[in-house]
């Protein structure tokens, strides 16, 4: 069970992106302190939260000018890597939450809340191998914790909504009844990862989490856009061995121009999205469950798609979105 009354000194390293943004907010309205440790200078912070300027992955900067001794009652990190490429992935999905965790641990801090991914349950890339290194540091740390593993955000879903209001057809791989998902917003996992904090039930615990409603696959998308604009549903099908052949052929090429070898794990990376569910994977049978996934919050990715049709939200497109 959740309390309500307590209010807590916070943490938050990964703030300037939309969901820490969230989370923050989700924070401060539930009246505990918050702190947030950034790389750079906030032009517009949320109001109500402390800013300090810090390199995450130097632990004497932690120390000194992150926590600068002072008590905290938990961290909250929604830090991770920008394209999920191997260096970039355990520099920041491993390395930097390593010395975040050590340094929040010598601070005496006995709470940390980590924002992770679903995908770590089947992990083929190098960024979901960074991940899960760090989620098993974190839960053999002996700090109460929480690992939250969300499905898709409703940014990498809204890449096409341009595309398609040019009257341009949705593109999917095969038939685009391949993958599904239950997409969460921003919102609805700040407010998630926020009582995390105070929900004794989530504690100590490996977390998956959707948005309401059932499972969505890329034609329903395609689908709900097109009836939103009272169009014809139109589809390109996109072949998955075009996926692998591309990512193949940088992969070679890779080995002799390093570059390319980047380029090659941003395919592979994108093919992974393109063929696996963002959902709960059931260990026995290997196959994705959508009545297995649990879901939180009021926020639809069909709502919010009417929203950024009408001119009321923003579509930002994730780092790994497909398209």
């Amino acid at each position: 069970m959740a309390d309500a009354a307590v209010s807590l000194r916070v943490c938050v390293v990964g703030a300037t992106g939309t969901i820490g943004r969230a989370t923050v907010a989700a924070l401060v309205r539930r009246g505990h302190g918050v702190v947030c440790l950034v790389r750079a200078p906030v032009r517009q912070p949320v109001a109500g939260a402390a800013m300090r300027v810090v390199d995450v992955a130097d632990p004497v900067a932690l120390a000194r000018d992150g926590f600068a001794g002072e008590r905290f009652d938990a961290v909250v990190s929604c830090m991770a890597s920008r394209t999920g490429v191997p260096a970039d992935a355990w520099a920041v999905d491993h390395r930097a939450q390593v010395a975040l965790l050590n340094a929040a641990r010598d601070a005496g801090v006995g709470h940390f809340v980590l924002l992770s991914a679903i995908c770590v349950q089947k992990p083929l890339l190098a960024f979901q191998q960074a991940k899960l290194a760090f989620e098993a540091a974190l839960a053999a740390s002996g700090l109460t914790y929480a690992i939250v593993r969300p499905t898709a955000f409703f940014k990498s879903l809204s890449g096409q909504i341009d595309r398609v209001r040019r009257g341009k057809p949705f593109l999917v791989f095969g038939d685009g009844t391949l993958t599904a998902c239950k997409p969460i917003s921003d919102d609805d996992l700040a407010d998630y990862l926020a009582d995390c904090l105070t929900d004794r039930g989530r504690w100590n615990r490996v977390l998956p989490i959707g948005g309401p409603g059932p499972a969505i696959t890329p034609r329903q998308q395609g689908e709900a856009l097109f009836a939103m604009l009272g169009k014809p549903a139109r589809f390109s099908h996109v072949p998955v061995r075009l996926l692998d052949g591309i990512a193949g052929g940088l992969g070679l090429l890779g080995r002799v121009v390093p570059s390319l070898a980047t380029k090659a794990e941003l395919a592979r990376i994108g093919r992974y999205y393109a063929t696996e569910s963002m959902l709960v994977l059931n260990p026995v049978t290997g196959q994705y469950d959508a009545d297995a996934t649990p879901s939180a919050g009021t926020q639809t990715l069909f709502e919010y798609y009417r929203a950024v049709l009408a001119g009321d939200a923003a579509a930002e497109r994730g780092d790994h979105a497909v398209f």
